[in-house]
């Protein structure tokens, strides 16, 4: 067989590919170039969600739970990380606008019953004409880092088999404005963070609203707002998981047992390959842009880049991208095919690959000089764009403690 088909032969070992997956690469490379990336400074400068091009992605497949859950299953791992590199190539805020409902998705996907998953995850992308959105809320005004002091308190009514939601989530990207919501909240608060739960709110339950929507540095494109609940009511249903496993675990717990992981880190264990190729994508399109603006700019009589200097600084560059890219690569097919991330692989890749974003774009400004350094050229966008991948999903101060614990066996703090 061949390698195309994602087989490995006896002494075969290949980084290629499947060609399915080249395929995908360059059709969203198509979109990223002709729709994203024109668009991009407009909806930096609105710091809007941008309706129009969600739908134009909608249209052609792009954002659609088929094109999700097809590349989620892709038995390479590389399905999805790819195909975020060439979005967030085209511009970072306008694809997180595009990958956004994934979260919410993802944590659905991993932990929800199958009748859970057939019944919301097509509501979360909706169809071409009638896009929706949906977003998964974790973090709080308090409750960043420390995904154990979350205060949302979620109560369960017998008589009505329902569960009231209580609290206020921020940082929520498509927070207020998303058809679903999925929340993370506590059900036993004795237990911090084994005492949670997620929970899947409907569109149009009362109760939910936006707060404060912020204005950001970067990912501008992209709504990011604060999510009200204020007692919000939901069908015993809408449990992820149910309330039987719920029971099972909690009582696991009474007894000293374990409980299973806890809700929000389980979702961004599993999403940080992604967020790494995210960050990646951006890293990439300073890179070219320097390299191109360093053959074409002359001073001194001569192209820039044959200074020293800066082709030394593309060099680092250009070795930066793809050892994240090697990194991410590795952490998207060992997720894929079951094999445990026993030095904290999804964390190191997404450590890797925010750092490396943050310095790679800050030295395409350096290249481009005064020019870089403002809004006629996109590299301070991508830089300021960067900056996020060393905050959200885990700050790179988590993910170095995360690693820590991996690399010492210690419980380290």
């Amino acid at each position: 067989m061949s390698a195309d088909q994602g087989t490995t032969t006896e002494a075969g070992f290949g980084l290629e590919p499947t060609s399915d997956v080249r395929e995908m690469r360059d059709w969203v490379h198509e979109f990223a170039r002709d729709v994203v990336r024109p668009a991009a400074a407009e909806w930096d400068e609105r710091e809007e969600t941008p309706w129009p091009i969600i739908e134009q992605a909608a249209k052609i497949g792009l954002y659609s739970l088929d094109f999700f859950a097809q590349q989620s299953l892709d038995p390479t791992g590389l399905g999805l990380v790819v195909a975020f590199e060439e979005l967030f190539w085209g511009d970072a805020g306008i694809g997180l606008s595009l990958v956004g409902t994934g979260l919410a998705a993802a944590s659905l996907a991993g932990s929800g019953t199958p009748e859970q998953v057939g019944e919301w995850l097509p509501q979360m992308f909706g169809t071409p004409g009638d896009v929706k959105l949906a977003a998964f809320c974790s973090s709080e005004p308090d409750a960043g880092s420390d995904v154990g002091a979350i205060r949302t308190r979620a109560v369960y009514h017998e008589a009505t088999d329902e569960w009231v939601l209580n609290g206020t989530k921020t940082w929520a990207t498509n927070g207020g404005i998303a058809d679903v919501h999925i929340v993370v909240a506590s059900v036993d608060p004795a237990l911090g963070s084994r005492g949670q739960a997620t929970f899947i709110v409907p569109p149009g339950t009362a109760g939910l609203s936006q707060g404060q929507k912020f204005r950001k540095l970067g990912i501008r494109a992209s709504h990011t707002a604060e999510v009200v609940l204020d007692d919000v009511r939901v069908p015993g249903r809408c449990l992820v998981g149910g309330k039987d496993r719920l029971d099972a675990r909690l009582a696991r717990l009474a007894s000293g047992h374990s409980g299973g992981e806890q809700a929000a880190m389980k979702t961004f264990e599993s999403t940080r390959p992604a967020v790494a190729a995210m960050a990646v994508g951006v890293a990439r399109a300073a890179l070219e842009y320097a390299a191109d603006y360093a053959a074409t700019r002359t001073q001194f009589g001569r192209p820039i880049g044959q200074n020293q200097g800066v082709a030394f600084m593309l060099a680092d560059m250009q070795a930066a991208v793809d050892a994240a890219r090697l990194l991410t690569w590795r952490a998207a097919w060992m997720a894929r095919t079951g094999r445990p991330f026993e030095h904290a692989e999804g964390s190191v890749a997404k450590l890797f690959a925010g750092e490396m974003a943050v310095k790679v774009t800050e030295q395409a400004i350096q290249i481009l000089g005064g020019n870089g350094y403002t809004r006629d050229y996109p590299v301070e966008r991508w830089h300021r764009d960067a900056k996020i991948f060393t905050i959200f999903e885990g700050t790179s101060e988590i993910q170095r403690l995360l690693i820590g614990r991996a690399v010492t066996g210690l419980d380290v703090r």
